[in-house]
């Protein structure tokens, strides 16, 4: 794997790369508890100070680097979902029974967190769109009790769709795979609208293909296969992200070439991904928590945007589909997984 280009968020990786502080200094004997909510991991990945899951991993580390120690200055309440939505409800309502002092959730457990407390503070990860969502009045003045990191994902939908067509080229529809509710980017989402969009401006065709559960993936793909699509959009979408392996070995059976919503997706044998590195995301979100635990209201901290993102390939998925990526698409990424 070739790492060409860093990953940096504006403001907030610049002061984690600084020199760290002890940012306990003046807190007293308070040993402060923050809640984890996940979406593909299981609970047992996520405890600890040294979790399995990277995510949680990397919020971890960016505490470290900012003074904090686990055990003497904070404990972790980790709640993984293994992709079944119907977990959050009963997360937050155990969050915020505990009592805990600021929670860092997935954007598929905002809507059980929006609903359960307007009090404690949440650190949004990866949002794509928490203006248009609901969770923040404007990304310079949240308001309330949320704020935190977006991915921007409804503005790189349609490089992704342009991405892909680079790869896939050719009069056959692309189909996008959406989901219904909450949890989904569905027709009239800022993602899929801005993947329509892209489509109609030059030219393309697109296939909408909808999965009621994360369980309709191989139907879904027989579907697109039969309507004779060249390749696949996912759209972001939480319930996908616990069955990425199973997503992509469904694909390659369908021999498409898919476009993935992030890294771990092609790590985990897909073709492709555009998007803002997740991990560090997750690093960064631990100056939110900082200056949480220090007194700030989460409804004065803007919200961060992702100003630079990665493209992910697996030329070794490529292979497997009979696919020559473009020099002028190889070129521009980010990783190579060989």
């Amino acid at each position: 794997m070739m790492n060409r280009r860093g990953f940096l968020l504006r403001t907030v990786s610049v002061t984690l790369l600084a020199a760290p502080r002890v940012a306990h200094a003046q807190r007293g004997r308070k040993v402060y508890r923050i809640g984890i909510v996940g979406n593909a991991p299981a609970t047992s990945d996520m405890v600890g100070p040294q979790p399995r899951s990277p995510f949680p991993g990397a919020l971890l580390r960016g505490l470290r680097e900012l003074g904090y120690v686990y055990g003497e200055h904070f404990l972790t309440e980790p709640r993984g979902a293994e992709g079944k939505a119907e977990r959050y409800p009963t997360f937050a309502a155990e969050l915020v029974r505990l009592h805990v002092d600021v929670i860092v959730a997935v954007q598929s457990a905002l809507p059980a967190l929006k609903e359960a407390t307007s009090t404690i503070p949440v650190v949004m990860m990866g949002v794509s769109d928490p203006v248009g969502q609901g969770f923040v009045q404007s990304l310079g003045h949240p308001g309330g009790n949320f704020t935190g990191l977006s991915t921007q994902d409804s503005e790189v939908t349609g490089k992704r769709l342009e991405l892909l067509k680079q790869v896939v080229p050719g009069p056959k529809p692309v189909a996008i795979l959406w989901g219904q509710g909450a949890l989904w980017d569905e027709p009239g989402s800022a993602s899929w609208q801005a993947a329509a969009a892209a489509a109609t401006e030059r030219g393309w065709k697109v296939l909408s293909i909808e999965l009621r559960e994360a369980s309709d993936m191989e139907a879904a793909f027989k579907t697109a296969a039969a309507a004779r699509a060249g390749a696949v959009l996912v759209l972001t979408s939480g319930p996908f992200n616990a069955h990425a392996r199973r997503l992509a070995e469904v694909a390659a059976r369908s021999r498409l070439p898919v476009m993935y919503p992030f890294r771990f997706f092609v790590e985990a044998g897909g073709l492709m991904s555009y998007s803002a590195d997740l991990v560090d995301t997750w690093r960064a979100a631990a100056l939110f928590v900082d200056k949480i635990l220090r007194g700030a209201k989460p409804g004065d901290l803007p919200v961060e945007q992702s100003t630079k993102f990665e493209l992910v390939i697996n030329l070794k998925t490529a292979k497997s589909l009979g696919l020559t990526i473009p020099h002028s698409v190889l070129r521009r990424a980010d990783h190579v997984i060989e």
